[in-house]
């Protein structure tokens, strides 16, 4: 909670193909280390700088309500599903800020890698001025300890805005940028959908429900 009274909300973004414990896990971790007030998982319909999502965007949003449902915290966010065409991520942060209103101070979770890869985003400077960047790091990640890592013009547009504690965050509206240690689990959408094909066991990368989806619609297996 920031000076004005301003509450944190957070922005995790992804196709989410499917959700998995590793998703859940920084999510919560993240939650917890810098106070949200909630956090809002978006399913991305059309991403712009990956392949297409293998299960289809109703199948997918279906399975991160059910993955969620019971953490209070977590929210779900569809505002992607029903834009046209490609999901850009500053179109969904413009909306929030309008929907929220100024007391509201989005924070952006992204992992290390994806943040490395920034300057390729759809007006990624524009990013900086509606929320902070938090990145989901594993401890020991080049990015926690050597900043001169990243491309040279994002280093430059980064210089003067990492945020050394989570304290920084809820006294600015937007531009800081906070590397958060997490316990990033070595779960992967991709490994899940090829064990699937493979007919072999998912159970306990992801939760009961989810997997529960999954079977009953036959998703991911040549059977779907």
């Amino acid at each position: 909670m920031g000076k004005t009274g301003s509450r944190l909300t957070g922005i995790f973004g992804g196709t989410f193909d499917p959700i998995h414990y590793g998703h859940l896990r920084v999510a919560e971790e993240i939650a917890e280390m810098i106070r949200l007030d909630e956090m809002r998982f978006v399913p991305a319909a059309t991403p712009r700088l990956r392949c297409a999502p293998v299960a289809m965007i109703q199948h997918r949003v279906a399975m991160a309500r059910l993955a969620i449902q019971g953490n209070s915290r977590f929210v779900l966010d569809e505002r992607e599903v029903h834009r046209h065409g490609v999901s850009y991520s500053i179109d969904s942060l413009w909306e929030l800020k309008q929907e929220l209103g100024e007391s509201i101070i989005l924070c952006f979770v992204i992992g290390a890698d994806a943040f490395m890869k920034l300057p390729e985003w759809h007006s990624w400077r524009e990013l900086f001025g509606l929320c902070h960047f938090v990145i989901a790091a594993r401890p020991g990640h080049a990015l926690m300890t050597n900043p001169d890592a990243l491309p040279w013009e994002l280093k430059e547009e980064c210089a003067e805005r990492w945020a050394p504690s989570t304290d920084e965050l809820g006294q600015a509206p937007g531009g800081l940028i906070f590397i958060a240690p997490t316990t990033l689990l070595d779960i992967s959408a991709t490994n899940i959908r090829a064990r699937i094909a493979a007919g072999k066991s998912i159970r306990y990368l992801l939760p009961d429900a989810t997997l529960d989806y999954i079977a009953a619609n036959h998703l991911y297996s040549e059977a779907g």
